[in-house]
């Protein structure tokens, strides 16, 4: 696969596939934030916290969705989630009538396939973790003729994700910022190199750091060796960025692309979301805080710079905001 699995051109025309269903997500500055953050930097946040299944994988999936030919739809698609990535293309099928299944692991965030069955998908529970559920979705991919549409190896997917960069450079502009860096979570790789493939179209000068869980590193860990890695396990509480492989379509691009991959800890994303919480007063989940717990740790490197991170999705179960804001995490 080549080293850029999408163009600017994918970009602009999920863009407009997806635009006459989904607004645009806020942009917004808190001066409350920046002095938690120091270093006269500036923060910029995306709210896909906002998108209506509250989180920007409905990008995604809608992106996906709809560049399927009628036959593929017909015919119906699955796919593999942790929640988020689930949930936007159960909203997609439920807006285009195209039957879905979702593969999550057992032990699940229950909310999360609760919203999912909602939305009128299948929901299947088995395996370990989001690497095995994968497994099984191509699976059904091969028993019942249906279409997959996997969180990261798929242009769609990964054009949809674009989407967000490209609204945020325009929002930037519009409020008056001139955008410096981008601090993005990875699980996947999605959102990461979609932005990617924005910026080096149109602002080539903004630089994107990347930032995975000291618990789930395999992305990480590959970027340092400069060969995909697989790892064993993926634990941490930020179920968003609970994968444990690199993957095709996106590894090379985060290879070239990033200024630099970092890790946090869960302590580091906990403390992230509290934060958020008390500056912010949005409703965040772990993987959404990825960027911000990041940022924190990079402070020293951007000061003074204007830095956008994304607050990614907002389906926190109640046992999990409990942990976290009782600081048992």
């Amino acid at each position: 696969m080549p080293t850029w699995p999408i163009t600017i051109d994918d970009v602009r025309a999920a863009e407009a596939r997806i635009r006459p269903h989904l607004t645009p997500t806020p942009l917004r500055h808190y001066v409350e934030l920046d002095a938690a953050i120091g270093h006269e930097i500036r923060v910029l946040v995306k709210h896909e916290n906002h998108q209506p299944t509250n989180s920007f994988k409905i990008r995604n999936g809608l992106a996906a969705l709809t560049a399927l030919p009628a036959e593929a739809r017909k015919r119906g698609v699955v796919a593999a989630t942790r929640g988020n990535h689930g949930m936007g293309v159960a909203w997609g099928g439920a807006l285009l009538g195209v039957p879905v299944t979702i593969c999550v692991p057992e032990g699940n965030n229950p909310e999360k396939n609760a919203g999912m069955r909602a939305l009128g998908a299948e929901v299947i529970e088995e395996g370990r973790d989001y690497d095995v559920a994968a497994g099984l979705a191509f699976e059904l991919v091969e028993q019942r003729g249906l279409t997959a549409i996997h969180s990261s190896n798929n242009t769609q997917v990964i054009a949809g994700a674009g989407t967000m960069a490209m609204e945020i450079l325009t929002q930037a502009r519009a409020q008056g910022h001139t955008l410096d860096t981008m601090v993005i979570a990875v699980g996947g790789g999605s959102q990461a190199v979609g932005a990617l493939t924005v910026l080096r179209a149109l602002e080539p000068g903004v630089e994107v750091y990347a930032v995975q869980a000291a618990g789930a590193a395999a992305i990480h860990d590959g970027w340092h060796a400069g060969a995909p890695v697989t790892r064993e396990r993926a634990d941490t509480f930020a179920d968003g960025l609970a994968t444990r492989s690199c993957y095709a379509a996106t590894f090379a691009a985060l290879r070239e692309g990033l200024r630099e991959f970092i890790t946090v800890s869960d302590a580091e994303i906990a403390e992230a979301l509290r934060l958020a919480l008390r500056t912010t007063h949005n409703l965040v989940e772990g993987a959404a805080v990825g960027g911000l717990a990041g940022l924190r740790k990079l402070a020293p490197r951007l000061a003074g710079k204007t830095v956008a991170v994304i607050f990614t999705g907002g389906n926190i179960d109640d046992a999990t905001l409990r942990a976290v804001m009782n600081r048992e995490i």
